[in-house]
């Protein structure tokens, strides 16, 4: 009996205590944002002399000043999770969860001055995404997590300026194909990765219904309709995480995440498009085929595989996440029919188990790129807590809630 206590108690102090026992969504998603807050710090730091602050005037001017918490920098990732804490803010009726995007963006937006005046000598320097904006990452998911704020009263006019920023570059300024196709310059000219359909999408949404102007409901559908040109693969039912436009063919993975940010992409554009826009229906269809055509490789514990179609291939949370999330949403909705509930019932039991007792996240792949070689997909590592996660559980959860 004393052996069994130490045990546990060994286990529960070294956070590897998971709560498979119930899957509780509340309890899930409080954990998951309880350890985002715990971890942002609102504070610099001098990476040569270590010394930290809360602003950059209390510290010597120079280049080593980064943001000291991973979750205040500006990076697409955070604006998911920004996303997820707004949404799990309304739905479970905790402020603190807005406050915290509120101050995370003042953060930035106060602090900026010094970093831009920098920016123009070093490219390097903190947030230069922020400043930089020449590519879709660079600004897209912030500035729809930013959007959120805007259409909800907070911030004030720096905000609205840098949406409009924003929009400017994506529709009159980022690179695209001949059609009308996002792309991408680097590492491979006029290459379309699926990411960046959720890149683009949710922030063209946003402006849509916040302005009123349907040119940006236009682009978006436009997008959505060509990415599935381009990359759905009829022979799977999964979508390539990309394509090349010097060869005209698809890269080699169906990879797990990239299928996720197709699935969530469009699922932003349908929660703000018009009841009544002539193409709603059309898009629907689009989502339905997707969602059934992943179902088919869930694995049967409830997770997904990281090439989706390579069953030996590890089991991932992020794109879990982002699957859980689209199906259980598409079920609330009424969007597609309320059996394939279980499908995101299955996943979202699955994921639970993966949550730490301090809100940490297993078995998450690190950013990736692209390759010619499946291999690269199948080692890309899987790491405690990389902050792909965040968001996607979230979101899942304030779905689940509803689903449940």
């Amino acid at each position: 009996m004393m052996r069994y206590a130490l045990a546990l108690l060994i286990g529960t102090l070294c956070g590897y205590q998971t709560y498979a026992q119930t899957g509780n969504v509340e309890d899930v998603v409080h954990r998951v944002a309880d350890n985002i807050i715990a971890n942002t710090s609102y504070q610099f730091i001098d990476t040569k002399t270590k010394n930290v602050a809360g602003s950059v005037g209390e510290l010597p001017a120079g280049d080593d000043i980064k943001a000291q918490s991973r979750y205040n920098k500006w990076e697409y990732a955070n604006g998911v999770m920004m996303i997820g804490m707004l949404k799990a803010a309304a739905a479970f009726d905790k402020k603190e969860y807005a406050d915290y995007v509120y101050k995370n963006f003042d953060f930035v937006f106060k602090n900026a001055a010094y970093f831009k005046e920098r920016f123009a000598k070093d490219p390097h320097v903190e947030w230069a995404p922020f400043f930089r904006m020449g590519a879709l990452d660079d600004c897209g998911a912030m500035a729809a997590a930013l959007a959120d704020v805007v259409s909800g009263g907070a911030g004030d006019r720096r905000y609205r300026e840098y949406l409009d920023k924003v929009a400017d570059y994506i529709l009159h300024k980022q690179s695209r194909l001949d059609d009308g196709t996002l792309c991408r310059t680097f590492p491979r000219k006029m290459t379309i990765w699926a990411d960046d359909l959720y890149m683009s999408v949710p922030f063209l949404a946003r402006m849509g219904k916040m302005t009123g102007d349907n040119n940006y409901f236009d682009d978006a559908i436009r997008q959505v309709l060509n990415f599935n040109k381009h990359l759905y693969d009829p022979a799977t039912g999964l979508y390539f995480h990309c394509w090349f436009s010097d060869v005209a063919e698809n890269g080699v993975a169906h990879w797990l995440r990239c299928n996720g940010w197709v699935a969530m992409a469009q699922v932003e554009l349908l929660n703000n498009l018009p009841v009544s826009h002539p193409r709603r229906n059309e898009l629907i269809r689009l989502l339905t085929r997707q969602l059934v055509g992943m179902a088919r490789y869930q694995d049967q514990g409830g997770l997904w595989h990281q090439v989706m179609d390579r069953p030996d291939s590890y089991l991932e949370t992020s794109g879990t996440a982002m699957f859980v999330y689209a199906v259980a949403r598409a079920v609330n909705e009424g969007w597609i029919p309320a059996t394939y509930k279980s499908i995101a019932m299955e996943g979202w039991k699955r994921l639970a188990e993966k949550v730490r007792a301090d809100g940490s996240v297993e078995d998450v792949c690190i950013g990736t790129g692209i390759a010619d070689n499946i291999s690269f997909y199948y080692n890309r590592p899987k790491v405690l807590n990389d902050f792909h996660v965040s968001g996607a559980i979230l979101l899942a959860g304030t779905e689940m809630l509803r689903l449940k």
